[in-house]
């Protein structure tokens, strides 16, 4: 045993001095990368995190800023492999996430393991323009969501990717673009995925889920994918714009689609194996138009998404609803439908910083959801040292509750490294 680990580890630092000999490239652009000598595949291996300093306080008028709480923590912590297969129509990529907070929730519905696997995706341009991509990756849903978390233009992403976003999934893609003319692109997206969010080992609960996407770019292609990447780092001498509108349909077992919480019921006289549990089951719809526009150091990005649902409240198969720990019908357990609307805007300065605010709004439906209005107002500022790969991004968000009497005021600084 002994003799095996010592070769592990001499295989493992003979690799490292390999690697060491052959890596050509800059900060940002990967630590690893290799082509096979048939030209058979090649593989970029790249790092990255983030690390975060978080404080709050709730607000009110008769006690002012009070019940303070903060923080020191990784928020993301990933590796990342991507190339091609066989041939450059091939590609691939898998990125792990390494993080508490990317690792997830642990449950049996993922045999009670991290969900360490992010993204696992192999993309096939089969014809022309069109892509097949299979394999477990983000949906085409809200811009937002789909800008990476490395090319965020805030700390992290708005309340109404929170409330509303469909995230990742396992399933199959279908992708495809054309131009009218010189500059005009149309982009279209298929999504036929499981229904159930990621890493989840369990048959399908429900029925799986549909998602569609069409985006057009009037004035062409943006720089750098500048359409999915927050900020105007690169300056587009002439005005770019992105306008997409996005329509899910999922089967749905949980109550924000394909996120949430799962919608169990009528347990009480079952073993606890999730075999035996008996789950609601309702049709979520989810629409979603947005915006992407740069000019030179301004952008500007906007969002609206709404939630419906055919039976948004869920009950036990004998008609009664869910109940709390009071016994008081627990509202949260229900679908969250309503609606939400984001509106971000950034100037960045010839020194490369940039001053960024963001108004959100969340209107989920109180009858339905037992929620308040929520209102957030967040002012963020970012120095660029190196593009998105090194950069420090600092926010305060305002958050203020309909009715409720109490609002929260949030600090956050983040240090990016993305090798």
């Amino acid at each position: 045993m002994k003799k095996f680990i010592y070769l592990c580890i001499a295989s493992c630092f003979s690799t490292l001095v390999v690697a060491q000999e052959v890596v050509q490239n800059s900060f940002g652009n990967g630590f690893y990368n290799v082509v096979a000598a048939d030209s058979s595949y090649s593989m970029k291996l790249a790092a990255r995190m983030q690390s975060l300093y978080i404080a709050d306080w709730d607000v009110n008028d008769s006690e002012g800023i009070h019940n303070g709480g903060s923080q020191f923590l990784i928020r993301r912590a990933r590796l990342k492999f991507g190339g091609f297969v066989f041939n450059p129509k091939v590609t691939y990529k898998l990125e792990l996430g390494l993080s508490n907070k990317d690792l997830g929730k642990v449950d049996d519905r993922n045999n009670n393991a991290p969900k360490m696997i992010l993204d696992a995706v192999v993309k096939w341009n089969f014809y022309k323009n069109f892509t097949l991509w299979a394999g477990q990756t983000k949906l085409p849903g809200n811009r937002e969501r789909v800008v990476s978390s490395a090319n965020l233009q805030l700390v992290d992403r708005s309340l109404l990717n929170k409330n509303f976003n469909i995230d990742r999934d396992m399933g199959v893609q279908l992708r495809h673009h054309f131009t009218i003319g010189k500059n005009f692109i149309v982009q279209e997206s298929l999504a036929i995925s499981q229904g159930e969010g990621r890493n989840v080992v369990q048959e399908n609960l429900g029925g799986y889920q549909w998602t569609g996407r069409i985006e057009v770019l009037p004035f062409g292609k943006f720089q750098g994918k500048g359409d999915y990447t927050g900020g105007a780092l690169k300056r587009e001498e002439t005005p770019k714009l992105a306008i997409g509108a996005t329509y899910d349909y999922n089967n749905a077992v949980r109550n924000r689609s394909n996120q949430g919480d799962y919608m169990v019921i009528d347990t009480s006289d079952v073993s606890g194996n999730l075999d035996d549990y008996i789950y609601f089951q309702t049709n979520v719809n989810s629409i979603f138009v947005d915006a992407m526009f740069k000019y030179q150091r301004f952008s500007f990005m906007a969002e609206y998404a709404i939630r419906g649902a055919s039976n948004p409240i869920v009950k036990h198969t004998n008609g009664t609803p869910i109940l709390d720990n009071d016994q008081e019908v627990d509202k949260s357990y229900n679908v969250q439908v309503g609606n939400g609307l984001n509106l971000m805007s950034g100037y960045l300065f010839k020194n490369n910083i940039e001053v960024t605010g963001r108004y959100t709004s969340i209107a989920l439906d109180k009858a339905i959801t037992g929620k308040d209005l929520q209102i957030q107002y967040t002012l963020g500022l970012s120095k660029y040292f190196k593009g998105h790969k090194l950069k420090v991004q600092s926010d305060i968000s305002y958050l203020t509750l309909e009715n409720n009497g109490t609002s929260g005021l949030m600090c956050r600084m983040q240090l990016d490294v993305h090798f």
